[in-house]
């Protein structure tokens, strides 16, 4: 049997989401381009997520083929701070909540329409719900019909995570190769399917754009790098190359994007200590609407004046969220993407930059695109003597640069969430011809009597 949009639906289940007061990583970018993409494809898809409580509960979107619906606004309220902010409160009410809310609401009335119906968790935050949602489907003698798959993005919250019961209950899908050799010594045997970019990723940046961030920036050697403030996220080697340059007579500045982590503090006294002048720069006026004129009319002078009126520094610290269409254009003006983690599950920064057109500097660990001297730099360690080395390579062979931007280019071409859609749709395809027919054991559940209980009252 094909999976079509005419026999299918998706339940999409996640923490992050489209909303400003979703977004923290690349999580959230992840699930609302896959499903932006499987509504173009026609597909009828619900996404359940930490929505921004000022918000509608219920959105449709591209024309109903999206339903958002945005869970623990009642929550959210008492913490705008975003989705992790209040995080086990929310994960409380989330894990108890969603569960009978899909079975009931989703499933059951899919299921009446003779629909195959495809449920997707992403990241350990929703692992326990999944388990929950089998198990209702379970006591409502439907646990055989529906595909079931948890995605894992990271190892974050692998330790709190019931391994053998998810297993038992759903397929367990990761995104790279690094990801499944890392879940295989747990004894667990992923899926990959990788993560993509949009095909508006591809377009050529305008280079006026480009050009107005250089002169902003007057710098004569501009990085970039966007990471969370983590220790696997090589910002130390990225902080040493700064400096190295700087003593050298260069006039070097990197454009930091990161989060509210402490680990961001340690770096900015990293910074000072090492003789780089650090600038925090924020965002004047309402920053969701910033961010919706630049995502939609590509209106990106708010985004100009905060970075140029920062003066001159060695390191502008972005203390605000930048839609992709700005973000592309500071990849471009950039004369390396610092992508470099010791540590990175599948590195969807490193490709958005291919995507530009840029010379990444990418780690070696998830990042399946990246061939060294190809279409990226791969480095072998974290030291900043290995980046500034490569630096002055690229700088030195201007034609190998272009080289490789243009290998970069091609490169993510083949990475667009329309192709990683078709993987997706392929293995369900896969698990829908195998999946074994019958009732499953009660072995599945931990709670069995608790979860009676809670599809039967809520």
């Amino acid at each position: 049997m094909n999976i079509t949009p005419q026999n299918t639906i998706f339940i999409i289940v996640s923490f992050e989401g489209p909303d400003v007061y979703s977004l923290a990583g690349g999580l959230g970018s992840r699930i609302t381009y896959l499903t932006n993409t499987l509504a173009e494809m026609g597909f009828q898809v619900h996404h359940i997520f930490i929505g921004d409580p000022r918000k509608d509960g219920i959105e449709f979107r591209q024309n109903g083929k999206v339903v958002l619906h945005r869970w623990c606004q009642w929550i959210s309220k008492y913490h705008p701070g975003g989705v992790y902010d209040g995080e086990e409160e929310k994960l409380y009410d989330f894990t108890k909540s969603v569960p009978p809310f899909v079975v009931r609401e989703l499933v059951i009335p899919a299921f009446s329409e003779g629909k195959v119906v495809a449920i997707l968790g992403e990241e350990w935050h929703t692992a326990e719900a999944i388990c929950c949602i089998s198990d209702l489907l379970y006591y409502s003698g439907l646990r055989d019909k529906p595909l079931m798959f948890w995605n894992a993005n990271n190892t974050y919250g692998f330790e709190r995570i019931d391994w053998q019961r998810l297993a038992y209950t759903t397929t367990i899908t990761t995104v790279s190769k690094y990801m499944k050799q890392i879940m295989l010594k747990m004894g667990i045997n992923a899926l990959v399917i990788p993560n993509g970019i949009p095909k508006a990723f591809l377009e050529e940046v305008d280079t006026r754009d480009v050009s107005s961030v250089k002169e902003r920036l007057k710098a004569n050697l501009i990085l970039s790098k966007v990471a969370r403030y983590h220790r696997d996220k090589g910002w130390k080697p990225a902080i040493g190359v700064i400096s190295a340059l700087k003593k050298s007579g260069e006039k070097p500045l990197l454009l930091a994007r990161g989060s509210a982590e402490p680990y961001g503090a340690e770096i900015a006294r990293r910074a000072e200590l090492t003789g780089i002048t650090l600038k925090d720069v924020s965002l004047q006026g309402d920053i969701e609407e910033c961010y919706r004129q630049a995502a939609l009319e590509g209106n990106f002078i708010p985004y100009l004046e905060a970075i140029g009126e920062a003066g001159k520094a060695d390191m502008l610290n972005l203390l605000f969220p930048i839609p992709y269409s700005f973000l592309r254009v500071l990849y471009k003006a950039s004369d390396v993407v610092l992508a470099n983690s010791v540590h990175e599950p599948f590195g969807l920064v490193g490709l958005e930059a291919m995507a530009a057109g840029t010379v990444v500097f990418c780690g070696c660990s998830g990042e399946d695109y990246a061939t060294h001297m190809y279409n990226a730099i791969v480095l072998d360690t974290s030291k900043a003597d290995e980046i500034r080395f490569y630096v002055d390579y690229i700088r030195t062979h201007p034609r190998k640069r272009e080289a490789m931007s243009e290998a970069a280019k091609r490169t993510a071409e083949q990475w667009t969430w329309e192709e990683v859609a078709k993987i997706l749709i392929s293995k369900l395809e896969f698990q829908l011809r195998i999946k074994k027919r019958g009732p499953l054991s009660e072995a599945m559940t931990s709670k069995p009597e608790m979860e009676r209980q809670l599809y039967k009252t809520s």
